[in-house]
């Protein structure tokens, strides 16, 4: 006996006294787990699809909602000139530095048509940056407009462009 009183198993039995586990209730309790893991396996597979399918459908309306969107804002005429003030409870990170970024370009080019340009000098209209690129200024302009950035961000890794330059 071991310390919990419990009959120690060790050398000392004979296994040819020790009766056989029947056969018969050996394949049925494991027949009853295999049936059961199955029906537990095909239920599990059948809720993550129709999971998966509500998923892909809400994907899809979300995308067609972003290309009315786009399509939108792409057909207002003079819609590169307008600015307006964003109330700081609904701005997030990429909002404001999009807006700094687009307020300072505009007062840049500003001051560069009031003191007339000079070529001795590197312009920063010849310097390319994501503001000024018309891959990511429709994007820019969703920021602006309101559109959530989760959503501009997808539309953005289904095109092929880099979303973090957003921020």
């Amino acid at each position: 006996m071991d310390e919990d009183g419990l009959p120690l198993m060790g050398s000392g039995i004979d296994l040819t006294k020790v009766p056989a586990i029947q056969q018969k209730r050996t394949v049925a309790f494991l027949n009853q787990f295999v049936v059961h893991t199955v029906q537990f396996l095909n239920r599990f597979s059948t809720v993550c699809e129709e999971k998966l399918a509500d998923l892909s459908l809400r994907i899809q309306q979300i995308e067609t909602t972003l290309n009315i969107l786009d399509a939108k804002l792409s057909s207002i005429p003079g819609l590169d000139d307008v600015t307006f003030e964003i109330s700081p409870v609904s701005v997030t990170g990429v909002t404001k530095e999009s807006h700094s970024e687009t307020t300072s370009e505009k007062s840049q080019q500003n001051s560069l048509q009031d003191s007339g340009p000079q070529e001795s000098e590197v312009t920063p209209e010849n310097i390319l940056t994501v503001a000024k690129d018309p891959r990511y200024a429709r994007y820019l302009k969703m920021v602006q407009v309101g559109v959530p950035v989760m959503a501009i961000r997808n539309k953005m890794i289904s095109e092929g462009l880099d979303p973090d330059l957003l921020e």
